[in-house]
């Protein structure tokens, strides 16, 4: 093994780029998290040793990267080949020894990244970025030894085979060597390239930064702060924040993907850097670029003790850069005012018909002149890459190694657009100015733009699900129904009746009473109207009303039918209620059969709350059989899970034909833990993440996977606490819903954890709503230790 602070660049062939350039660093006096360097010769003495060259080499040879099966199963025969064989005795004990010694000589708990440093790959030439992989979160010597295999394998993903292909790169030169670091927790972290790397500004150093762990902005997951700094002066001379409500923290135990915890609300707006800190940044920066005398990027990270560099990369060559296929659009160029407004990530400008990909299995969609789409471009998107014209992400920055790539392959890109994949729509053509990070309707005609393929799809309304978990919004007022579904989400999973039949102004008992039954039930099925339209082919599930007793009382006549209740939160409500007033019960149904039948709206659902017992849920199924609901095409009946006996019989609850379950967290945690949620001196004592509620939720969701039934979550929490949204993506929700205002951060946060576990299983996430955590080919589920989550 070879210790970091020894290495320079005169050690590249035998440590690589990363680990040569990282050792310079560390030798001219700047703080680097002290580590160790597995040298590229054992890589290349473990493949000796197990005769996996020839297989290598052959495997090579007759791969036709262009063919995107092919090259997936060539990767992973040869993935499943590094990693099933074992490590020399010899070598595996030296690795544990010095990482003993690191973690002896490193103040913390034992927690390294392990990460690749290339031979052939980090060179000024091409930058690698992101195509192997890089484990953060390990401890204990025997979770070294698989990740070091791990590494080793990610040299034969379909994304560095692709890459490598691509730049022409001698596979027999290729190596990796793997370096073991004290993982930094990270305060704030992010990228610096000491120039802009954009519009190749040499006078400026360009900052990205993010709360966490820097993962989320080399890897494209969130939009970053982005600062400008002048080099002659420090003078900051751009800046564009961006508001960032969760962030990534490293993980508790062995084992486990880094956390996804919630910014506090006084930091979720606030500079990620001071004007003290971004000082200090651009002084270091400026030694590093001097050490280096190259463009560079460089990544860096302050905990709570001082500023930190992670990785110092030489940027692909101006010269390079400079012979893209499209050149940048001056500002005035186009006139007409943009469809989206983003930043810059590639210059250029490029027209072509949208293609919205949500994961890297629906890669195959991307045709030749596409516009590419998606809310997070990572490194599996790679093979496809140049079959588009330019490249468009709601999150994300210019350091981004997505961003890093499309300029190596000279694609125009607009980075952190926020709302791209639901304001464009499938097939659509749009012109991508990729300098002034702009996206315009229609192909406008520049000097020096690139022609696409005619636009010959079809337009869809609204796009596919973006990630493997769907994501709902939670609605009750008609007048934010259209706002809500332009945030192109999969529909809304929980409407409530309550809001809608307040507006009425009178109790429906009294509506009902005066003659009014048609008034009543043409009204509310005009609401749900108003909800199955816009949102239309998505579905609308709609809770039927849960009026407590107080809350009906205060409807005009609701004091004649409303009884006085010490505690209405366990009164006369939910599904009991409409045993005891079938009248008001039918109506609603009558509204659903005049919304779906006569109205022709089969995309809304029903679903029953506050269901107590079995026979309870029995005897309402068979009113909503009688209103001929069930018999109508396509509909879907579910129920609330929000009460105790749920969860103890949940089993006996879904074979009585339910089709789908949501999890109401706010309900079920005041009932299990005996908490009044509205009861301010009970706040603290309020939490959805109690072991008890958390075994509770859990054993409903596997149960719902057992039987293929999809599960949801409504409560507070599943938009609101990010630590809880890990977990309920963790244990396989097939959807979230949420409050309109946290569809956005909900969408990034999804998209991150479910990238985490692709990354921790090595799995593909599913392209249907299939939990990502169930194997391909089984209905496996996990078992939930309550005691042991990290939440």
């Amino acid at each position: 093994m070879r210790w970091l602070d020894e290495l320079g660049r005169h050690d590249l062939e035998d440590v690589g780029g990363k680990a040569a350039q990282l050792g310079e660093v560390a030798q001219a006096g700047l703080a680097v998290p002290p580590g160790f360097v597995v040298p590229a010769r054992c890589y290349r003495d473990f493949l000796r040793g197990h005769r996996l060259e020839r297989t290598i080499a052959t495997t090579l040879a007759e791969l036709d990267a262009t063919k995107p099966r092919e090259l997936h199963a060539a990767a992973a025969r040869l993935q499943a080949l590094v990693t099933s064989a074992e490590l020399d005795p010899a070598l595996a004990t030296a690795i544990r020894e010095a990482y003993e010694q690191l973690v002896l000589t490193s103040a913390g708990r034992g927690l390294v990244a392990v990460r690749p440093s290339t031979i052939a790959g980090d060179l000024p030439a091409t930058s690698f970025a992101g195509q192997q992989v890089s484990l953060l979160g390990i401890q204990g010597a025997d979770a070294v030894l698989v990740a070091v295999k791990r590494v080793w394998a990610s040299l034969f993903t379909a994304r560095a085979l692709y890459y490598r292909r691509t730049h022409r790169v001698n596979e027999a030169t290729v190596a990796t060597a793997i370096l073991v670091q004290t993982l930094v927790p990270a305060r704030v972290a992010g990228t610096v390239a000491t120039l802009d790397p954009v519009t190749r500004r040499r006078d400026v150093y360009a900052i990205d930064a993010a709360w966490g762990l820097g993962e989320v902005v080399t890897q494209g997951l969130l939009t970053p702060d982005h600062y400008l700094i002048e080099k002659a002066t420090g003078r900051v001379v751009a800046k564009a924040p961006a508001p960032q409500r969760w962030e990534l923290k490293p993980p508790h135990r062995a084992g486990e993907s880094p956390q996804h915890v919630a910014v506090p609300q006084d930091r979720q707006a606030a500079p990620k850097l001071t004007e003290t800190e971004l000082a200090e940044l651009t002084v270091a920066t400026g030694q590093i670029e001097t050490q280096f005398q190259t463009p560079l990027e460089i990544e860096w990270a302050w905990d709570d003790e001082a500023l930190r560099f992670l990785d110092v990369r030489p940027l692909p060559s101006v010269e390079k850069q400079l012979t893209v296929r499209t050149e940048a659009a001056a500002p005035s160029a186009i006139q007409q005012p943009p469809l989206l407004r983003g930043r810059g990530g590639s210059v250029g400008v490029a027209s072509g018909p949208v293609r919205i990909i949500h994961s890297p299995a629906e890669l195959d969609r991307v045709a030749v002149g596409d516009v590419l789409v998606a809310e997070s471009i990572t490194p599996d998107f790679l093979p496809v890459m140049q079959r588009a014209v330019a490249l468009v992400t709601d999150a994300g920055g210019a350091s981004s190694h997505a961003a890093l790539v499309a300029r190596e392959l000279g694609l125009p890109m607009v980075v952190g657009a926020g709302t791209a994949t639901h304001v464009l729509h499938e097939g659509q053509t749009v012109t991508v100015d990729g300098a002034n990070g702009l996206v315009y309707r229609g192909t406008l005609a520049t000097d020096h733009q690139r022609h696409a393929q005619p636009d010959r799809r079809p337009r869809h309304l609204k796009p596919a699900p973006r990630t493997a978990t769907k994501l709902y919004v939670t609605l009750a007022a008609p007048e934010r129904a259209q706002a809500a579904a332009e945030l192109g989400v999969d529909g809304v999973g929980l409407l409530r009746a309550e809001f809608m039949v307040a507006q009425f102004g009178e109790h429906p008992q009294a509506l009902l009473a005066s003659g009014r039954h048609d008034e009543y039930v043409g009204r509310l099925a005009d609401h749900l109207e108003t909800f199955a339209r816009v949102f239309h082919p998505h579905p609308v599930i709609y809770r039927a009303s849960d009026f407590k007793t107080n809350e009906y009382r205060a409807l005009k006549g609701g004091e004649i039918y409303e009884p006085r209740e010490e505690n209405p939160m366990l009164g006369f409500r939910g599904t009991l209620r409409y045993l005891a007033e079938p009248a008001l019960f039918t109506a609603e149904l009558a509204a659903l059969m005049d919304v779906r039948v006569r109205r022709g709206f089969e995309n809304v659902w029903l679903m029953l709350p506050f269901v107590r017992t079995v026979e309870e849920l029995r005897r309402a199924m068979e009113l909503v059989t009688a209103s001929g609901l069930v018999a109508s095409r396509d509909f879907k009946l579910w129920m609330m899970c929000e009460v105790p006996s749920n969860v103890f019989l949940i089993d006996s609850f879904l074979a009585c034909g339910i089709q789908g379950v949501s999890i109401g967290t706010n309900d079920l945690t005041q009932l299990i833990l005996g908490v009044d949620r509205d009861n301010a001196k009970l706040a603290d004592s309020f939490n959805e993440r109690d072991p008890a509620v958390l075994t509770a939720v859990s054993q409903v969701i596997q149960a719902c996977r057992r039987r293929h039934i999809p599960v949801s979550a409504c409560g507070r929490a599943a938009g609101a606490d990010p630590a809880m949204t890990t977990f309920l993506v963790e244990q396989g929700v097939t959807s979230l819903s949420v409050a309109p205002e946290d569809v956005t951060h909900v969408r990034e946060l999804i998209a991150s954890i479910e990238h985490h576990q692709h990354r921790a299983t090595g799995a593909v996430r599913p392209e249907s709503s299939t939990s990502p955590l169930r194997r391909a080919g089984t209905s496996e589920v996990p078992v939930f230790d309550a005691a042991s989550w990290r939440g």
